[in-house]
């Protein structure tokens, strides 16, 4: 069924409006793919904080202009399915890896970031990068090991002495 221009007009501007505020970018081709296999995608997706939508290849093209995902233009070809990250940068990308592993007719055609456009290769690294509390973790992680050594070498030299005094006990002990 086609669209009247009011409704071209909203899903550009809806697709436009995820556009502006997502942090990466990836599309898929999906021909072939079961209904009930594309209802689960949209389903995880939905569950992940990630925007799914097929858009025609022209809407589309209109939505991405002015934002970071322009670059994504010439690259929009055939049936695609967009899938825009809005939590954090990996998040597309890991539903997106996770569902074409076990679908085999879901196949990544190009993928997105900071206004560069990437192969499908691109989308294993882009699915490896932490999520935000993983981030933050690693963050303090790496901010607390410096004082958790500086503390140790403090409280090294008492550690030592107490070992020298049992060592001494121990042997007159055993004297």
């Amino acid at each position: 069924m086609a669209l009247r221009l009011d409704d071209k007009k909203a899903v550009v501007a809806e697709v436009a409006a995820v556009a502006a505020r997502a942090h990466s970018a990836v599309a898929a081709e999906y021909r072939g793919l079961s209904v009930s296999a594309l209802t689960q995608l949209r389903k995880q997706a939905r569950e992940s904080g990630v925007y799914l939508r097929v858009v025609k290849n022209t809407l589309a093209r209109k939505a991405v202009e002015g934002t970071s995902f322009e670059c994504m233009q010439d690259g929009l070809v055939g049936p695609l399915i967009l899938a825009f990250s809005l939590e954090d940068p990996g998040s597309a990308a890991r539903i997106v890896s996770a569902f074409a592993k076990t679908n085999d007719k879901l196949v990544v055609k190009l993928v997105a970031v900071g206004g560069k456009q990437y192969g499908p290769s691109e989308l294993e690294r882009l699915a490896s990068l932490p999520n935000r509390e993983q981030a933050i973790s690693m963050l303090m992680g790496t901010m607390k090991a410096p004082i958790e050594k500086f503390v140790r070498t403090l409280a090294e030299p008492h550690a030592k002495l107490v070992r020298t005094v049992a060592a001494v006990r121990d042997q007159k002990q055993a004297a």
